[in-house]
Order: C-alpha cells, then structure tokens, then sequence
C-alpha cells in the first residue's frame, strides 16, 4: 500500500489551547474532510470505508482500507466536542483512526506554539481563576501559511494571526542544527 503523504498548510487549523496575559498556546488540527480527501486520492473512494461501534459506553471508528483485495482496519475512540455531542465524537474517532493509519501524523511532531501578548489580541474576561489571577481569552484567528515536513516530521512552520493581519509564528529547525 501506499504511504500517505504529509498535510499541506492549508489542510492544518489552529485552535487556541491556552491562553494568558503573556499570549496563547496553539493547537494544530485536522478536520475529517482532509482525512476522507487524502483516503480518496490515495487508495481510492471504493477503496475504503468506516464503521462505528460502541465499547463500554464509549464510539470508537473503524476505518478498513483494501490491501490485496482484503480489508485491514484500524480502530480508535473518541470524545465528545463542546458543540454537537455525537457528531463531535464521532468525527473525533475517525480522525484517530485515520492517524492510526499514518494521516496527519507529522502533527504529533509539532513544536509548541507560544504566540506572544504583542502579536495577538488579548481579551481581559472579568473572571479569575482558582490562584485568583484574572482569565484571558482571544478571538484572533490563526492560519498555517507555510510547513515543511521532512521524514514525517515537521521542520518548519509559519502562523499568521489573520485577525491582526501579522505573522505570529516561525520556526524552522534547520536554522538551529546550523
């Protein structure tokens, strides 16, 4: 079988996992229209299909992909998004599935991603939080402009904050090997 190749930047979003009055932590992502696109283009539309099941209360995604005219699946579980409860855990254990295949799997290899205060816009929310330090959130939004990923690992990596119009990220390992 084929491998699958690496994600484009335009296939990656960007979600914020934390955030301070310092700046943000990001998270890169895939969706499940970029793993069903890259099953398509490489083994094929009728060459792959996926089943859901429950274990233990909770919805795993099989996805089975035809090697040699025999079925091969792999298998993940999933958690419920903060929106659309089934919908969410379901797209949630596909994408698993899909890495567990090796889709997106460079994104395990991603550097942390700290966005400074000075390049993103801070929003003080009025609240505090449990060491009674006030609670900061953002509505920027972030966009991979740029990523090269070499032997299934990410070696360098351009963020914009499309919100402010500026870039907020880059990193490219090379650089510090030199």
């Amino acid at each position: 079988m084929e491998k699958f190749r690496a994600l484009t930047a335009a296939e990656i979003d960007c979600r914020v996992a934390t955030c301070n009055s310092k700046g943000v932590m990001l998270l890169l992502y895939k969706d499940a229209r970029c793993d069903m696109k890259i099953l398509d283009e490489t083994v094929g539309a009728e060459n792959w299909q996926r089943k859901h099941e429950v274990i233990k209360e909770s919805l795993f995604c099989n996805v089975g992909i035809k090697i040699d005219g025999e079925w091969v699946w792999k298998q993940d579980v999933g958690t419920e998004s903060n929106t659309e409860k089934e919908k969410g855990q379901a797209s949630d254990s596909f994408k698993r599935a899909c890495f567990n295949w090796g889709i997106g799997r460079e994104l395990y290899t991603a550097p942390n991603i700290w966005i400074p205060s000075d390049k993103v816009a801070l929003k003080d929310t009025g609240r505090k939080d449990k060491a009674n330090h006030p609670v900061y959130t953002t509505y920027d939004k972030f966009k991979v402009t740029q990523m090269l990923v070499e032997q299934g690992e990410i070696v360098a990596l351009a963020i914009k904050n499309v919100s402010l119009g500026k870039m907020a990220f880059l990193y490219d390992i090379r650089k510090k090997e030199s």
